[in-house]
């Protein structure tokens, strides 16, 4: 068996995935003969018939199946190493864009910040608050090389690092409603009164709904600590990070309305960084800091 190139293991595994050679080629933007070629080529080499091409649409036969598994590990290492290479080629950055969530618990994140780069003078630090949807857009648009917030964990685009879990709970002021608070308050009797919640920063994402009552009127904030004072205030209602309110529930200022119709929510705070870009080597000493116990920010549940 002769060796082959990785050329041919390429238009092999497009072929594999778009189940064509045609949508293959588009895929590598190259002509439909070549990339036929390439696999008619790869099958004389290892002298297996990788594919089945009696239907419509090409299949993979059972070596194929076999041999496919094995390959994808082989480019997935391969890209891992030219992304490697890249972050050796890189010097060490003149700023590190970090983009902090609303629902951080911002003393603690910010000291974990200000405790690595004491020690990296080269670099300067660039933060930046969003909220809701912001974040994630910031990353995925390039705008950010690390986000501290709530993320779609399944994204293949991204990498996390879990550092707390932040409980979420309905509150209110005393006296705001006009019946007596209880864990059985449902959200249609909530209906009427002015609920609180965090305007999204996102520019072009969709954004999403959290813990909204449908038809009720709202007021919307930049911010945790807005929503917070204009619910102490008496002028609305809403769910806030249990960190930012323990000592007014503590001393009664605010009362909890969480129960089972209004459940609240736990949400998973992590540092999340783009996998299918490379990192110069801050900001991969960073990702380490992080990923390091000691360097978690405080909460954690």
């Amino acid at each position: 068996m002769s060796a082959f190139t990785l050329h041919d293991l390429q238009c092999f595994d497009a072929v594999a995935r778009s189940g064509g050679f045609q949508p293959a080629a588009e895929q590598l933007h190259r002509s439909h003969p070549a990339v036929h070629a390439a696999v008619t080529r790869l099958e004389q080499q290892t002298g297996l018939q990788l594919l089945d091409r009696s239907g419509y649409r090409v299949v993979l036969t059972p070596a194929g199946k076999s041999f496919h598994r094995k390959a994808q590990a082989t480019l997935s290492e391969l890209a891992a190493l030219q992304v490697h290479a890249q972050q050796l080629a890189m010097g060490e950055e003149d700023e590190l864009r970090v983009v902090i969530g609303d629902m951080c618990p911002q003393r603690e994140v910010l000291a974990t910040l200000a405790e690595f780069f004491r020690s990296r003078p080269g670099t300067r630090l660039h933060v930046q608050v969003e909220a809701v949807t912001g974040p994630a857009e910031r990353l995925y648009d390039g705008d950010a090389d690390l986000i501290v917030h709530g993320v779609d964990q399944s994204d293949p685009r991204i990498e996390w690092l879990p550092l707390s879990k932040i409980p979420f709970i309905p509150v209110v002021a005393p006296g705001f409603l006009r019946f007596a608070p209880s864990r059985a308050i449902k959200p249609a009797q909530l209906r009427e009164y002015t609920q609180c919640v965090i305007r999204d920063t996102a520019r072009h994402t969709q954004g999403k709904d959290y813990f909204m009552v449908e038809g009720a009127q709202q007021c919307s904030v930049p911010d945790q600590q807005m929503k917070k004072e204009i619910i102490l205030q008496g002028l609305a209602w809403g769910h806030l990070p249990r960190f930012l309110v323990e000592r007014e529930l503590e001393e009664g200022s605010l009362l909890s309305i969480a129960g089972r119709y209004l459940p609240g929510s736990v949400e998973e705070l992590v540092a999340a960084r783009r996998s299918d870009r490379p990192h110069g080597p801050v900001a991969q000493e960073l990702w380490e800091f992080l990923s390091s116990s000691k360097s978690q920010p405080a909460g954690r549940s």
